[in-house]
C-alpha cells in the first residue's frame, strides 16, 4: 500500500511516492502555484503520473495551524490562498482519496518520532530554527497541538524586557541583519555573518554569540515547563556541525550559573533533511486512518 504525500512550502511543493513504512520510492518538486485552483491542476497532474499505482490516500505537510475536526488550516503563511476555509474537503472532493493534512513543524516531529532520533522516546520537543522559531510538543508519542492548536509555537517566546521573542534573538537570519546594521552594510546572510565570525569579525562574534545565548535560554525553559526526555533541534541552519555543540556550550554555562537546576536538556539533531516532512505526513497519515 502506497501513499501520494506533499509538503507545501512558500516557494516549493515537494512530493514523493511513499509506502506506508516511510520508504520514499520516487520524489520530485514543482513550483509553488500562485493560484489556489493552479494548485489543485499541478496536484491533480502530480496524482496522475502516479496512476499505475493503487494509491490509499494522500498525506500533506502544510505551513499554518491545522484543525484536524475541520479540515481548516487557521494562521497565515506565504500560501495564503490555503487558509480558512474547509481546504481538506476541497482536497478530497478534487484528488478523490482520502486525505490528512498536519502542520509542518510537526510533520517532521512525526518522522523522527517514528523513524528517526526520537523513535524510543515518547515526551519530546522539536525546536524548528529558520526564518523564525518553529517547533512541537510531543506527549506520549503523538502531537499535542494545545486548546488553540498553537503547541510549539516556541519563537513567541518573550526574552527580555523589549519583548523581543525568541525567533527574533535566537536565529542566524536576524543575527545577520544585526550585524549587518551595525556595520553599515545594506544586508548580509546567514552563511556570511557565519563566515565573519570565523575570521574574528568582533561585531560577527558578538552577535552570534547572543543568538547561541538566547537559543540557550529558551531551551533551559522549555525543558523546566515540560520536562522532556529529548529536545530535537533542526531546521537548515542546524545541520552546521559546530551548531549543537555552541548551543550546549552557552546551555552548559547557563546550568553552572543556576545551581538549583538539577536536569541538564538532552539535546540531538534532527535525523532527516528535506525529507522528512514527507515522512512525518505519511505518519499523519498512519495515525488518522488506523
Amino acid at each position: 500500500m502506497t501513499l501520494l504525500a506533499f509538503d507545501m512550502g512558500g516557494t516549493a511543493v515537494k512530493y514523493a511516492l511513499v509506502e506506508q513504512d516511510g520508504t520514499i520510492l520516487s520524489k520530485g518538486k514543482f513550483k509553488t502555484p500562485e493560484t489556489l485552483d493552479a494548485l489543485i491542476n499541478q496536484l491533480q497532474t502530480t496524482k496522475r503520473t502516479y496512476s499505475t499505482h493503487p494509491l490509499t490516500g494522500i498525506a500533506f505537510s502544510c505551513p499554518g495551524a491545522v484543525d484536524n475536526e475541520s479540515g481548516i488550516i487557521g494562521g497565515a503563511s506565504a500560501i495564503p490562498y490555503i487558509h480558512h476555509f474547509p481546504f481538506r474537503q476541497l482536497l478530497e472532493e478534487n484528488l478523490e482519496l482520502p486525505i490528512a493534512l498536519e502542520n509542518d513543524a510537526n510533520c517532521a516531529a512525526l518522522a523522527e518520532t517514528w523513524l528517526g532520533v526520537a523513535k524510543q522516546a515518547s515526551d519530546i520537543l522539536f525546536l524548528i530554527i529558520g526564518t523564525g522559531i518553529g517547533g512541537a510538543v510531543i506527549k506520549n508519542g503523538k502531537i499535542h497541538a494545545g486548546a488553540h492548536l498553537h503547541g510549539g509555537e516556541f519563537g513567541y517566546m518573550i526574552m527580555n524586557d523589549k519583548l523581543e521573542n525568541l525567533s527574533d534573538t535566537g536565529t542566524a537570519v536576524n543575527a545577520a541583519s544585526r550585524i549587518a546594521k551595525r556595520k553599515g552594510l545594506p544586508s548580509l546572510s546567514g552563511i556570511e555573518a557565519f563566515q565573519l565570525k570565523e575570521a574574528g569579525d568582533p561585531i560577527a562574534m558578538e552577535e552570534i554569540d547572543f543568538m547561541f545565548r538566547n537559543l540557550a535560554k529558551g531551551i533551559f525553559n522549555l525543558q523546566y515547563v515540560y520536562d522532556p526526555e529529548l529536545i530535537v533541534i533542526g531546521g537548515g541552519v542546524s545541520e552546521r556541525p559546530d551548531f549543537l555543540s555552541a548551543i550546549q556550550t552557552q546551555l552548559d554555562d547557563l546550568l553552572a550559573q543556576i545551581t538549583i537546576a538539577k536536569v541538564a536538556p538532552t539535546l540531538v539533531s534532527c535525523e532527516f533533511g528535506n525529507d522528512a516532512n514527507l515522512i512525518g505526513a505519511v505518519a499523519n497519515f498512519n495515525q488518522i486512518y488506523d
